[in-house]
């Protein structure tokens, strides 16, 4: 694979706290620069974001309800509501995992019903973050179905947020959800993906996208 086929994979991500908008700008141009298919930042970024890639072809994506996904339905659709109106063209939603863990289904399809369908009608896409490390086999088959029944463009792995998590995203979770999703629904790995290898791995198992900070570090790894 060449680097600029392995950059389309890539949405470079920064949610680290306290960074400046002046640094979100340098960010955003790098990825441009790169190639890489978004950048991936904060709510409060996005009209930086914008204002900086618009009319090129790296999207702008942000996060709702990071990294916990305990927002209510109502707060997670508002969210994403303000964010598109402020430029965001795709958005990663954080899975209220208690919710899918406790059976309580309604409270997910709310949600995902609610923030689906603003998405698609105002052409942004969607991903759903399920983060299958704090999840069995059975119930990474049931986020998968419920992603499916509410239309969801991309299934995406992890947040990545060491700090709560038990483990980083593994191949074996995406070779399980591609299993379990549509040929034609995307799916992001994302969690402890830092060099070029373990980014191929996961293209390999069927990742259509990988979600790191260290887009341009995995980049490098080629010869060309």
């Amino acid at each position: 694979m060449k680097k600029q086929v392995l950059a389309k994979f890539i949405d470079q991500t920064n949610l680290k706290p306290g960074q400046t908008e002046q640094y979100i700008t340098e960010f955003c141009k790098e990825a441009d620069e790169a190639g890489f298919a978004s950048v991936c930042i904060l709510p409060t970024l996005v009209e930086t974001a914008t204002s900086v890639l618009k009319n090129t072809n790296t999207k702008v994506c942000t996060v709702i309800s990071f990294p916990l996904g305990m927002d209510v339905p109502e707060v997670k659709i508002c969210a994403t509501k303000e964010a598109i109106e402020k430029g965001a063209e795709e958005i990663d939603l954080v899975l209220n995992v208690c919710a899918l863990k406790s059976g309580l289904y309604n409270i997910v399809n709310q949600e995902l019903f609610g923030v689906s369908q603003l998405c698609h009608d105002n052409g942004v896409l969607l991903k759903l973050i399920i983060e299958t490390p704090l999840l069995n086999e059975e119930q990474i088959i049931k986020a998968c179905e419920l992603a499916e029944a509410n239309q969801v463009d991309i299934v995406k792995t992890s947040t990545g947020f060491s700090a709560m998590l038990p483990r980083s995203t593994s191949v074996e979770d995406v070779k399980l959800i591609r299993k379990h999703i549509k040929p034609t629904t995307g799916l992001k790995a994302a969690g402890g993906i830092r060099i070029t290898a373990d980014a191929l791995k996961m293209i390999e198992a069927g990742a259509t996208r990988i979600g790191a900070s260290s887009g341009k570090e995995i980049v490098a790894g080629l010869d060309e």
